[in-house]
């Protein structure tokens, strides 16, 4: 008598998230046996050392195997040579393109050139993550640069429509794209001290409102709307009613402030609101906008600073500076309130956020 035997085989691709997350986190397949043995997971599944050595290859060489395929996320969902569930893949396609923020911080204001790749030893040894891992991020910024940078339309719909990514990373994505098209300065000591999160917030305030509406024909919100730019040199004649400006704002904010600050504010309100004005009136050439984020320092937070101004103190000015502004005989032109508006929005998110006490 023979026994029935009934054999299945199938390349179903078991994915498990500990080790895959190890893999992405540039551990070598000898670290992450370490650390799954650190883990306690000889214990928990009574495996031996070995065994969990040889299954731990199995799942790095299955992840090498997919890596071509996660660089064009469209094709891991098309090829047959895997099979796996859209859930594990779309697990898979996120955890390889998150990326940390400080490494991502340490990349913005300079070329994605190789010259650069070359020294991302320096970014691994400063950010503490793991030299590998800052290749497969620098390159994926890259992958995604390159890709979407030419592109109209939305650039967080491009980027999640091509890459797969949910909303969320597609906006962070967005947010080094738009900073990479502009180029703006982000490496100057006096701005070490601003986070990836705080460019990624003032990236996306600007590209919601002074980038191409996505009214009008090819638009695209990586670059900042020319003619825009062109019209709020207008505001200068702010400083042609500055003595009317200056009265208002100051007796509002006089209730709200101790006598010292609002001595503050009656004796530097003239260097204030130059500072703001200025930024606007340069903003539409190329050498200012790059510099945009250390004119805000220079200009206007570094001032607020030495004069021990709290976030509330600036906020309440920002506040009362805009609306009095627009109460002016110079502001009544509809299209210059809405203009004066679109930019304050913008520059007292970016200020509010950049002013860290």
């Amino acid at each position: 008598m023979f026994a029935e035997v009934d054999v299945f085989i199938s390349n179903y691709t078991l994915v498990d998230p500990e080790v895959y997350q190890l893999w992405i986190d540039g551990s070598s397949s000898s670290e992450a046996v370490k650390c799954l043995q650190e883990g306690g997971v000889t214990l928990q599944t009574g495996a031996t050392l070995e065994l969990v050595a040889s299954d731990v290859l199995d799942h790095y060489r299955t992840y090498s195997l997919l890596e071509k395929l996660l660089h064009n996320p469209p094709k891991l969902a098309e090829q047959l040579a895997f099979q796996i569930e859209p859930q594990t893949r779309g697990f898979l396609i996120e955890k390889y393109y998150d990326f940390d923020d400080a490494v991502i911080r340490e990349l913005l204001g300079k070329k994605l050139s190789s010259r650069h790749r070359k020294d991302l030893d320096e970014v691994s040894e400063k950010t503490r993550v793991q030299l590998k891992s800052c290749r497969r991020q620098f390159d994926n910024v890259k992958r995604v640069f390159k890709t979407v940078e030419e592109m109209q339309g939305s650039v967080v719909k491009n980027v999640a429509k091509l890459f797969l990514l949910p909303e969320p990373l597609a906006r962070r994505y967005g947010a080094v794209v738009f900073l990479a098209c502009m180029r703006f300065e982000a490496g100057k000591r006096k701005l070490q001290y601003l986070t990836f999160s705080d460019f990624c917030h003032c990236a996306e305030a600007m590209m919601s409102s002074w980038t191409y509406k996505d009214s009008q024909q090819d638009y695209d919100d990586t670059d900042l709307d020319r003619e825009y730019l062109l019209d709020i040199r207008e505001f200068r004649v702010l400083l042609d009613k500055e003595k009317e400006h200056k009265h208002l704002v100051c007796n509002r904010l006089k209730p709200q402030l101790l006598e010292r600050a609002y001595q503050e504010l009656e004796s530097n309100f003239r260097s204030y609101s130059r500072a703001i004005v200025g930024i606007a009136c340069n903003l539409h050439r190329s050498r200012d906008q790059r510099n945009l984020f250390v004119d805000l320092v220079e200009r206007c937070i570094e001032p607020w600073r030495q004069a021990h101004w709290s976030y509330s103190d600036l906020n309440n000015f920002l506040t009362v500076y805009t609306n009095s502004a627009l109460e002016l005989d110079v502001f009544q032109d509809s299209d210059l309130k809405a203009a004066w508006s679109r930019f304050m929005n913008v520059i007292t998110s970016c200020l509010l956020r950049m002013f860290h006490t």
